[in-house]
Order: C-alpha cells, then sequence, then structure tokens
C-alpha cells in the first residue's frame, strides 16, 4: 500500500517562522516504503498499517509541527489536501497571536496607546476572553498578562535575576494591571504590559487545525505541535487510542507514565528543559503570575483534554499550583485527565485525578523511552509505537 509523506523541514529557522515549502512523495516501490517508513519511525509513528498514511512535517510557531493523517485507499488525494489545509490552520494561528512579529493582531495590541480600548478580530477576542477567564478561576495561577515579567527575567534573552524594584515594577504591569477586557475590546493599562500567548497559542493553534481536519472528514489523525499532542480517533486496530509515553520529568530516556488516547489533546509543563541559568542558579521559563517569579521545578504536570486550548492553559496553571493545590483543582474538573508527576530523587511519584482514569493510566518508572519517540526539543511527551 503506497504512503505519502509530505516532508517539510527548516531546522534553522528562528523563532516564530511560520510554515515552509512542501514536497508529497508517493512511496510506491518497496524501497521508497522503507526509507518512508524509517522517516516515520524516527520522529516517533507507529508502523505502517494497511492505510496509508500522509506525514507533513514542518516549523510553525517557533517549534516543530508534525501532522500525520490515516487516509483510505480511495481517499489518499483528500487526505494530503486535508494535511496541507492543517498546516495552513497553524499559519493563521501564528499570523493572529505571534509576538515574535511586529504584524500580527496581537503584536499591535501589545503595543496600543495607554487606556484606549482596541477593537479585537472575533477569534481573539474568543481566545483572550477564554485565557482571562481561566486565569479567573485558577486564582491567577495563569494569566497572559505577564510580560513585563518576562521581560524583568529577560526569559526571551539570556536571563537575568531583577531586583526586588524592578520586579515590583514588572508586577505593578502585569495581571489586571495590564490590560482590561471589555466586549470585543482590550484596553492597554501600562507602558510596559504586553500579553504572551505563550501558555495557549499551541493549543489555539492545534484547536484550529483539529476543526479544519473534522470538517473535511478525517476521523484518523496525529499532530504534535512543539511537545503538545492532538489526536483524531484511532490508529487502525486498537480502538482504545493512540499510545502516548509521559517521560520522566528529570530524565527524558525514562518512560514514567503510558497513556491510551483518542479524540482529545495532550499537554505537559515542566520545567527541566527549558530556562535559563543566572548566576550559577538555574530559571524555569514558567512564571507564576502570582509572585511574579519563576515557578519551582517540582517535576511535570500532563494534562489530557478534548479542547487543546484547555489542555495547554491547564498544563501552565497547575504546574504554577504545584502538586498538591493543583490536584486539589484537577479533582473538580470532570472532564479534564490530569498526571503529576513530583520527582523524588531519581525516581518520579504519580499522582492523578478520576478523570484521568479513562485514558487508562499505567506507571512503569523504570523502561526506558525509544529515543526516536520524542523530538529533542519536546521530550516531555512522546508516542508509543
Amino acid at each position: 500500500m503506497p504512503t505519502l509523506h509530505a516532508a517539510c523541514r527548516r531546522p534553522h529557522a528562528p523563532s516564530g517562522a511560520v510554515g515552509c515549502r512542501r514536497r508529497a512523495v508517493e512511496a510506491g516501490s518497496s524501497a521508497a516504503a522503507a526509507l518512508v517508513a524509517m522517516a516515520l519511525g524516527a520522529a516517533g509513528a507507529a508502523p505502517l498499517t494497511a492505510q496509508a498514511s500522509v506525514v507533513r512535517e514542518g516549523y510553525a510557531m517557533g517549534t516543530a509541527l508534525r501532522i500525520e493523517l490515516v487516509a483510505e485507499d480511495d481517499s489518499r488525494p483528500r487526505t494530503l489536501a486535508a494535511s496541507e489545509a492543517a498546516l495552513h490552520a497553524v499559519e493563521r494561528t501564528e499570523a493572529l497571536l505571534s509576538t515574535w512579529r511586529n504584524d500580527t493582531p496581537l503584536a499591535r495590541l501589545n503595543r496600543a496607546p495607554i487606556g484606549v480600548p482596541q477593537a479585537l478580530p472575533t477569534d481573539l477576542a474568543t481566545l483572550l476572553e477564554t485565557a482571562l477567564d481561566w486565569s479567573r478561576r485558577t486564582g491567577g495561577a495563569f494569566d497572559p498578562r505577564v510580560g513585563a515579567l518576562v521581560d524583568a527575567w529577560d526569559l526571551r534573552g539570556t536571563g537575568r535575576a531583577p531586583t526586588l524594584e524592578a520586579l515590583g515594577r514588572a508586577r505593578a504591569a502585569a495581571g489586571d494591571a495590564a490590560f482590561t477586557l471589555g466586549h470585543g475590546t482590550l484596553a492597554r493599562l501600562h507602558p510596559d504590559a504586553w500579553i504572551d500567548a505563550g501558555a495557549f497559542g499551541k493549543g489555539a493553534a492545534l484547536a484550529a487545525a483539529a476543526d479544519t481536519l473534522r470538517a473535511l472528514g478525517v476521523t484518523r489523525a496525529w499532530m504534535d505541535l512543539g511537545g503538545q499532542l492532538l489526536v483524531l480517533g484511532a490508529p487502525a486496530g486498537d480502538p482504545a487510542g493512540w499510545g502516548v509515553r509521559v517521560a520522566h520529568p528529570s530524565d527524558r530516556t525514562r518512560t514514567a507514565a503510558h497513556l491510551r488516547v483518542r479524540d482529545a489533546s495532550v499537554a505537559t509543563s515542566g520545567a527541566s528543559e527549558r530556562g535559563v541559568e543566572v548566576d550559577g542558579a538555574r530559571l524555569g521559563h514558567i512564571l507564576d503570575p502570582r509572585t511574579g517569579a519563576p515557578a519551582p521545578a517540582w517535576g511535570s504536570v500532563t494534562v489530557v483534554d478534548a479542547d487543546p486550548v484547555r489542555a495547554d492553559v491547564l498544563a501552565t496553571a497547575l504546574f504554577v499550583l504545584g502538586p498538591e493545590a493543583g490536584l486539589a483543582l484537577a479533582r473538580t474538573l470532570p472532564d479534564t485527565g490530569v498526571l503529576f508527576l513530583v520527582t523524588r530523587g531519581r525516581d518520579a511519584e504519580a499522582r492523578w485525578n478520576p478523570a484521568l482514569e479513562r485514558w487508562r493510566p499505567a506507571v512503569n518508572p523504570a523502561e526506558p523511552v525509544d529515543s526516536r519517540s520524542t523530538l529533542p526539543s519536546t521530550p516531555s511527551v512522546g508516542r508509543l509505537p
């Protein structure tokens, strides 16, 4: 059975780069099929099934993007077109939310005159309303209005520890003091204030891609955008869902847990892989908006939810809250599975809420992770063969 492989790579693209040239190859010979199978395996895909797979790889929102769709014999051209449409959906989200560029609606809002309400595009207004609603629901553990704090700690540069005075100024330009949301409008309240979409942007892009794929009739798909996953349906022969393995929070070569997921998104937050080092101390990249400081590195949290935006937001919020307060909140979420991995030396203690049971969690911290199953830049979540 032929396999379509749409390759799209930009390994040296700058943060915020979007898209690249595409090419599609139909692997009709056994040699070509073997090469494609090797390419799929190198990125953690399952072995090829009787159905053809369309795989598209690219670079969007400053990170790696991989789309894999399963096509029946008579739907390969439609599936290839659907993969292109999903990529365009991600690109459109980047063109809406990127703060690494100056030409997006969010970037323009971040430079808006102080105190003057700005009309919002409908899709951006919806996203910001959702984000600020979760800020309220999490007691401020999540808040996208933290741009001044990102600057204070220089998290987009080499990093620094701000003085108490500098941190105080940054906190005065964050949260409710930074922006106020009206009916379809947003007003910037402080000259240092800006909104960082980093904790909901990938979820928004995956949600847009999922809507596009469903509208085009795609029923089985796997997407990985910088470590956040989106799956539709289940792979052939496994109605329980796609296999997902979660790496140990401090050792990505070890598997800490297995999940079986379908029709959901999986997002993981932790402080072990990203961050900056200042005066010999490592600072995580996840800020606690309530204190203005980086959240401590206690382990990781993985969230499974049908809504990619909610999964993205909650992964950040629950990590900031920590394993005790975070689990208390997670237990109030009937449709959102949450797994906490708390580091105990070389081991990881697993805790989860009742909603995770539907995804069949299996904890096995001693089993090594196949190095082909994760991208080097996104080690938190991998895929089972």
